[in-house]
């Protein structure tokens, strides 16, 4: 069983209008709504692709009511989501049908108790036991401590689960001191925590910070990794327009489901990457379109230097 964690979940409301323009009023032509956070769209994700996930993380109020609601139907995803006091948050994507551009509106997320954060490392470290990997996605909620990915990260490492990272800041650079197993962190997020711009010095100075493997997000340009077996880029065979939120979440799962399978590098980078295009030409963030994931999956370039990494 994988295990992904979404300390500040949100309910995901997308919008598709023709033609977005600041100060004016706008008929939408479609809505959806979804559950939503970074993991829990890593969990509908490894679930599709045949993976037994669990997720938990935070959820309260009547917008979490509507989220477990809507997630309880999603085979093969477990339900094991805290109830909290706060109101779990609400992310708005407002896409241009137009152009293809979308615009992401994210409310803070509820204010967690010192009681309901040590519950839930409780709950964590029982849920740990049965798991084959787990998946530390997103931001943390106010009164989280900064340093709460690092104590997941030491809790995961002492029972020899597999850890991937997927955050930013403060929260990524604490975390990645912790060593966990990858981290992956789109371009802004890598030279953030570097001072880097040129992704390949990036990576090598983020995992000489204590992360195993480091594999950043370029955009329409793919993936680059740096792994204890050498340097590799991976690339998509074209260019794909939609909605792009969500892309990054779906890396994450070709990532992780690739690390649970023991699958090569390459391998995995690929599926990733396909699965992060095919998540574009989606509806929303959660899903990808399998046709297109399956066509691109084989004609994905990753090339690799044999270096120290």
């Amino acid at each position: 069983m994988i295990l992904t964690v979404t300390l500040n979940t949100a309910l995901d409301i997308t919008y598709r209008v023709r033609g977005l323009r600041p100060h004016a009023s706008h008929r939408v032509t479609d809505m959806t709504e979804r559950p939503g956070g970074k993991g829990l769209n890593v969990a509908r994700v490894l679930a599709a692709l045949g993976h037994e996930v669990t997720a938990t993380g935070f959820v309260g109020g009547a917008t979490g009511r509507s989220l477990r609601d809507q997630l309880a139907p999603v085979p093969g995803v477990i339900d094991a989501l805290l109830p909290v006091s706060g109101s779990t948050r609400r992310t708005i994507a407002v896409v241009d049908t137009t152009t293809g551009d979308t615009t992401q509106l994210n409310e803070p997320g509820p204010v967690i108790t010192s009681a309901e954060w040590s519950a839930f490392q409780e709950a964590y470290e029982v849920l740990l036991r049965a798991s084959s990997a787990v998946a530390l996605c997103g931001s943390l909620p106010p009164g989280v401590p900064v340093g709460a990915y690092a104590q997941l990260i030491r809790a995961a490492r002492a029972l020899a689960v597999p850890v991937l990272l997927d955050t930013s800041g403060e929260p990524l650079r604490r975390g990645i001191a912790a060593r966990p197993d990858v981290v992956k962190p789109n371009a802004d997020e890598l030279a953030e925590l570097t001072g880097a711009h040129e992704p390949v010095r990036a990576t090598r100075d983020a995992r000489r910070r204590g992360a195993h493997a480091v594999v950043a997000s370029l955009g329409a340009k793919g993936l680059l990794a740096r792994t204890p077996d050498g340097l590799w880029r991976a690339t998509p065979p074209r260019p794909v327009r939609g909605n792009p939120t969500g892309a990054g979440d779906s890396a994450v799962a070709g990532l992780l489901s690739g690390l649970v399978e023991r699958l090569p590098w390459p391998e995995r980078l690929a599926r990733a990457v396909a699965l992060s295009a095919a998540t574009v030409l989606a509806p929303v963030a959660g899903e990808f379109d399998r046709a297109a994931y399956e066509e691109l999956l084989g004609r994905v370039s990753v090339t690799g230097e044999d270096v120290a990494a």
